[in-house]
């Protein structure tokens, strides 16, 4: 199932994609539904008959607003590891968003108003979201904990990511990350996600361009190795990495402005479309 997040007379509703149509299931978010251990498509099934919306019409919101973590992993595709110019680590290079980043499909990708800051930079990636979280995941059993899949455009202030070792700044600007504008539950898909082109198109030329196969750690891997570390929760986010192809590594620079259209597309997930705006003045 496609599980859609959206405004409605000033309210936070969740639906189901039905083909052109979404079909509102409750008010209750994703972030509680799966931290209270529901199962997604029976709850779906169990809240029948209630009114449909035109897709076309909707005001997206992130498919989780407030998720408990949002984990994002760095150099996962060898390719970008070598156009940014690091030695491939042997252990995931893991950084945290926080949720005051994140914006929906078809919302405005804010290029913050700061002196030093020339453009946002794309990054087209798959989210995974957890149904069941827990410590010491085995790899065997990581894929069971997984929720659903959507996409992410880890739009990245790169003066800023770089103005430390740690790349926390520059990755959580407000309006930045981009999440949407469905989760599409896990049977839907390839198991982990795997096998899948994900595309990233900058003003309709694509710009990135990869297999999900490519990644250095999968996501099972990934959800068992920071599970080691730190206790997993149901609505977490791992944003899983971004293929080569990244505008700050190209010559000369290929960075967002206002008025570009960035979009990020996975085959069997879909595409999730941000127009780039400058951060209005306070």
């Amino acid at each position: 199932m496609r599980f859609v997040s959206f405004e409605l007379d000033g309210k936070a509703v969740l639906g189901v994609r039905e083909g052109e149509h979404v079909r509102i299931v409750g008010t209750e978010s994703l972030e509680s539904l799966l931290g209270r251990g529901v199962d997604l498509c029976e709850y779906a099934e169990s809240n029948t008959g209630q009114e449909k919306v035109l897709a076309r019409d909707l005001k997206f919101l992130p498919p989780l607003q407030r998720p408990p973590k949002i984990i994002c992993v760095g150099l996962n595709f060898a390719d970008h590891t070598s156009e940014s110019k690091y030695e491939q680590p042997d252990y995931p290079t893991l950084f945290f968003r926080v949720h005051t980043s994140l914006i929906a499909h078809d919302q405005s990708m804010v290029r913050p108003r700061v002196a030093d800051c020339a453009g946002l930079d794309f990054e087209g990636e798959i989210a995974v979201v957890l149904g069941k979280g827990g410590r010491h995941i085995t790899k065997d059993d990581a894929l069971s904990h997984v929720a659903g899949y959507a996409l992410f455009n880890d739009g990245s202030v790169r003066e800023y990511q770089f103005k430390t070792p740690q790349w926390t700044v520059g990755k959580n600007f407000d309006g930045t990350g981009a999440f949407g504008p469905d989760l599409v539950t896990a049977d839907e898909l390839p198991a982990g996600a795997k096998g899948l082109l994900l595309e990233t198109r900058l003003n309709g030329e694509v710009v990135q361009s990869a297999n999900t196969d490519e990644m250095v750690f999968d996501v099972a891997s990934l959800i068992s190795i920071i599970s080691e570390a730190m206790t997993l929760e149901p609505g977490d986010v791992i944003v899983s990495g971004t293929p080569s192809g990244i505008g700050w590594a190209r010559n000369p620079k290929l960075l967002m402005k206002a008025g570009d259209v960035c979009e990020v597309t996975v085959e069997k997930i879909g595409t999730l479309r941000n127009v780039i705006a400058d951060e209005a003045a306070s």
